[in-house]
């Protein structure tokens, strides 16, 4: 039975008991001349994102819902050793020539033999070269691997449209962990081949050092459109690790409505509660109804933090808004009639919080109300943000917990 490999990326990976240990990223291959390349095996991306390794003789079986494996799984984190290619993250969108035509690889089959090896045995491909800016629905062509060539080449410009193919459906974080394993030349290549928004989801999921590596080989005027994509917070945090002089020229590239928030953010220290805080929480005045509350925590484009609570502040509702007045809470809203106005019922028993409290102060304060988020408060009493556990989490951790640095580091990888 063939088995394209790009349809199982996110593949559930299960233990010989039923339980869940991952999902699959990508196929380790051998590739070498014309002959079939074997499958050593699979990477597997285990919590907290870290990817390990399974050899493919411990597979007992793969179908389109789930991978199960038998015997131990080695926790060792997976270093790709020179003679290995990687399937998902360097074979697809590679322009390779069939029959003499030049074509791109939208994915390879592998194939388990008479005598239990699995090689990759098809090759499903696309005409035209690498660089296809559209996913193309469907293979024009499935070949045998022997009648494919070009497979070792380098290419300077391989294209995308496959991998992100592969992760269509996921989260922006599973796509994150997947650029953060690529080559500078390949992550480049697949950030090319985002939209702007996607990118911008992207680039708050990734490492520091990947952030700024990303946003640098962009061209400045598209970088200043990905950073109006992303959260205010997010985008002040990465401005500020970059020199003063690259940010203030991306910043004065931004839309000024967009960039404002981002300048005010940036006024605040780091690891306090204005330069953590989120500048763009739920608003609404006092005259605003439980209906339509709840219409705007219903906005997909509000994390689940946010969307918990309502702050309920006197007009304009965009912060710096006028006169704080207090907060409702989902649960409040869910009890509610819809046509309640929400001055009637807000919390105003709260107290906000200063922008010039601590970090340190601000895990206190949440710890203390069982609170997941809490409203910022300048000096004048206008709402100006709120610090989400989100926002806390992201500043406690330590600055290079994305890349899953454990101790000893990585090794290669047994068969």
């Amino acid at each position: 039975m063939k088995i394209f490999i790009a349809r199982l990326a996110g593949t559930p990976v299960f233990d010989p008991a039923g339980d869940q240990i991952g999902r699959l990223r990508d196929v380790v291959v051998a590739v070498s001349g014309s002959a079939p390349p074997p499958v050593h095996g699979l990477v597997v991306e285990v919590q907290p994102r870290r990817r390990v390794f399974v050899p493919i003789t411990r597979v007992l079986s793969i179908e389109s819902g789930s991978i199960v494996f038998s015997g131990r799984i080695n926790m060792r984190r997976f270093e790709q050793r020179a003679s290995e290619s990687m399937v998902i993250a360097e074979m697809l969108d590679l322009a390779v020539e069939a029959g003499g035509e030049r074509m791109t690889v939208l994915d390879l089959a592998m194939e388990k033999t008479r005598t239990s090896e699995w090689l990759i045995t098809k090759v499903a491909l696309v005409k035209g070269g690498s660089g296809l800016g559209l996913r193309r629905r469907g293979a024009n062509l499935i070949v045998d691997w022997g009648e494919v060539s070009g497979f070792s080449a380098v290419q300077k410009d391989q294209g995308a449209a496959g991998l992100l193919a592969a992760f269509e459906s996921g989260r922006a974080a599973d796509l994150a962990s997947a650029l953060h394993t690529l080559s500078d030349k390949r992550r480049a290549e697949v950030a090319a081949a985002l939209d702007d928004v996607r990118l911008a989801e992207v680039l708050e999921e990734l490492p520091e050092d990947d952030q700024i590596g990303i946003l640098s080989r962009l061209e400045p005027e598209r970088a200043a459109d990905v950073l109006e994509e992303m959260d205010p917070d997010d985008a002040a945090d990465l401005l500020q690790d970059l020199p003063a002089e690259q940010a203030e020229a991306l910043m004065a590239l931004m839309e000024p409505e967009e960039a404002a928030p981002v300048r005010r953010l940036l006024i605040y220290p780091e690891n306090t509660a204005g330069g953590i805080m989120t500048s763009e929480p739920i608003i609404l005045p006092p005259n605003s109804t439980v209906a339509e509350a709840l219409a705007h925590i219903r906005h997909q484009d509000h994390i689940p933090a946010v969307a918990t609570q309502v702050y309920v502040s006197r007009p304009p509702v965009e912060t710096p808004t006028g006169r704080f007045l207090g907060l409702v809470h989902f649960q409040r809203l869910l009890r509610e009639p819809p046509a309640t106005l929400l001055g009637t019922v807000m919390d105003d028993s709260l107290d906000p919080i200063r922008p010039d409290l601590t970090l340190k102060q601000v895990t206190s304060y949440l710890a203390t109300y069982d609170l997941v988020a809490v409203p910022v408060v300048d000096e004048a009493g206008r709402l100006v943000g709120a610090v989400t556990v989100d926002d806390v989490l992201d500043h406690l951790l330590p600055g290079d917990w994305r890349e899953d640095e454990d101790n000893g580091g990585g090794t290669e990888h047994d068969d």
